[in-house]
């Protein structure tokens, strides 16, 4: 898998959720990132689509931030959740950024 960073280089923020636990170059006991200590670490969610207390008050307060994308994260959340995780990855895999256009629903 390509690091975020080698991928999108103009991005400043966050390195991503998962990005490097598998392979051990970061150390998710040592996250300090309200959603990465919720969802993986305590709860061992793979994304908080899956969390049953979905939307948590940690994931509004997320979304209620400045910026296109966090409302970008919020639709894609949702379409995890009517879709699965499976299919977001099959439209997010066409993305040049780290964020895309996901399909809307049939009417």
């Amino acid at each position: 898998m390509v690091q975020q960073r080698q991928k999108y280089p103009d991005e400043r923020g966050c390195l991503g959720c998962k990005l490097g636990y598998e392979s051990g170059k970061r150390d998710l006991s040592k996250a300090k990132c309200e959603i990465k200590v919720c969802c993986f670490r305590e709860k061992n969610l793979e994304t908080c689509a899956d969390c049953p207390a979905y939307p948590c008050q940690i994931l509004m307060g997320f979304w209620s931030k400045k910026g296109w994308k966090y409302q970008q994260y919020k639709k894609q959340l949702e379409f995890i959740r009517q879709n699965g995780y499976t299919e977001f990855l099959k439209n997010a895999d066409k993305w040049k950024g780290p964020c895309g256009k996901l399909p809307t629903p049939a009417s």
